[in-house]
């Protein structure tokens, strides 16, 4: 007698299912026989809540809030013992979902994913506008409080302003604390008005469905939404304005006696020194007006700027020529370095317009703060901090070079020009060749 084969036993499978607050009516009938199968389903309670009552009674059901770090060794340790997983995530599990960090955190293991429309797709059919050039953000975070001008890389609010100062378009999932009314606020805060309005939907898919469109900021800082609630952000035409060169007088200076700024010939050459790229952190220790530091972060507009002056008044002019310029990834500290630098993150590139008489003990602190391949660019106007500058930078085994900047501006005189001459400036660039090998 010809015996059949044995067929061997189905190979556990880990699928991560999207699914919306319409819940087990609005997924396909692959996403229910994956659910219907699955020996563990995992997700956070109100996702749970949706689909309990039509799993089968031997699925264990365990909950994921609060335990997102615990995840891949449930997977793990199930499909170990051959036990199938579904991972309930909501829409798109690879739109700012589980998806992918599952993946990352389970190399070697197939994860399989069943995607349901993303909140983005439902919402902006709602709100009747293409999504194909919305730049998305999140502000599901840490309750991180009320946006205020020069708030830190660190701020729950922070990658979603900074992604509406920098794209038309951006779609929004906010969180219970960082709602749509505290997003408006902050854009309020960071001086943005009417050019902004504010399309939100609140409890998509669920009877009491509401969708508010094309709102202001003002009007939105002081409603209620109800939770989950996602947020549409558009404006006509981006700020206009260069990224670096302004001219010396477009920025707010002491008075009546001007000039604390860093002319705009030795701006222009020392941000070339720097070379900044678009996610670098930088440091202005001496920030005066904020003229360099301020054109630094719109040169790297996916970096910021940590700034420090110890003059109260000229603080208080870089922090409003900031807030004119809206230049949202800037955080000025008033104060005399080196103090306050040991909680500022490593820096790309550090400027120094002003060393308040601590000029050696700073060069050899940033000498062993900048990472491989940054640099330090310094300005001097007079021989002895020229040559405290290079005597330190030589003890220290740096790489240094200087440039003598001597410029020259046409001024009007009885209907002729005249050249009228500016003081000269050293600009002192140095790296650490030993942070380059590291």
């Amino acid at each position: 007698m010809n015996m059949k084969p044995s067929e061997p036993a189905p190979q556990p499978t880990c699928t991560v299912v999207g699914i919306l607050d319409d819940g087990w009516r609005g997924l396909s009938g692959s996403a229910r026989d994956c659910l219907r199968a699955a020996a563990l389903v995992i997700g956070v309670e109100r996702t749970l809540q949706l689909v309990r009552h039509e799993l089968a009674a031997s699925s264990e059901l365990r909950a994921l809030d609060g335990a997102l770090v615990l995840c891949p060794g449930w997977i793990r340790d199930a499909l170990a013992a051959g036990r199938s997983v579904a991972v309930l995530a909501t829409g798109d599990p690879l739109c700012h979902g589980i998806g992918s960090t599952l993946i990352d955190r389970l190399p070697g293991l197939q994860v399989a994913v069943l995607p349901a429309p993303s909140t983005l797709q439902i919402a902006c059919a709602r709100f009747g506008k293409s999504w194909q050039e919305v730049k998305i953000a999140s502000c599901h975070s840490q309750d991180a409080g009320e946006w205020t001008v020069g708030a830190t890389p660190d701020h729950g609010l922070y990658p979603v302003l900074r992604a509406i100062a920098l794209h038309r378009r951006v779609f929004v999932f906010t969180s219970p604390a960082n709602d749509p009314a505290r997003l408006a606020r902050a854009l309020l805060a960071a001086g943005h008005g009417d050019e902004l309005r504010l399309s939100v939907a609140s409890r998509l898919l669920l009877p009491d469905e509401t969708v508010h469109a094309q709102l202001s900021a003002a009007t939105a800082a002081t409603m209620h939404f109800a939770e989950p609630s996602v947020v549409l952000v558009e404006r006509d035409e981006l700020a206009a304005g260069p990224a670096f060169g302004r001219k010396d007088d477009e920025y707010l200076q002491r008075t009546p006696a001007n000039g604390l700024i860093t002319k705009l010939e030795a701006r222009a050459v020392s941000l070339a020194k720097l070379r900044l790229t678009a996610a670098a952190t930088v440091w202005d220790i001496g920030a005066g007006s904020g003229a360099v530091g301020l054109e630094c972060a719109r040169l790297a507009p996916d970096g910021h700027v940590w700034a420090i002056e110890k003059n109260a008044a000229d603080a208080a002019i870089a922090r409003a020529n900031a807030a004119r310029l809206r230049i949202g990834n800037y955080t000025l500290i008033e104060g005399r370095a080196p103090a306050g630098l040991a909680g500022w993150p490593d820096p790309e590139a550090v400027f120094i317009g002003g060393s308040g008489g601590e000029l050696g003990e700073l060069i050899r602190l940033i000498l062993g703060r900048l990472r491989p391949g940054g640099r330090l660019v310094m300005n001097f106007v007079t021989l002895e901090n020229l040559a405290t500058a290079t005597s330190t930078l030589q003890a220290a085994g740096a790489v240094w070079e200087v440039v003598q900047l001597q410029a020259s501006r046409s001024q009007p005189i009885l209907g002729l020009h005249r050249l009228a001459a500016q003081n000269p400036v050293w600009i002192v660039t140095a790296r650490n060749p030993e942070k380059e090998s590291a």
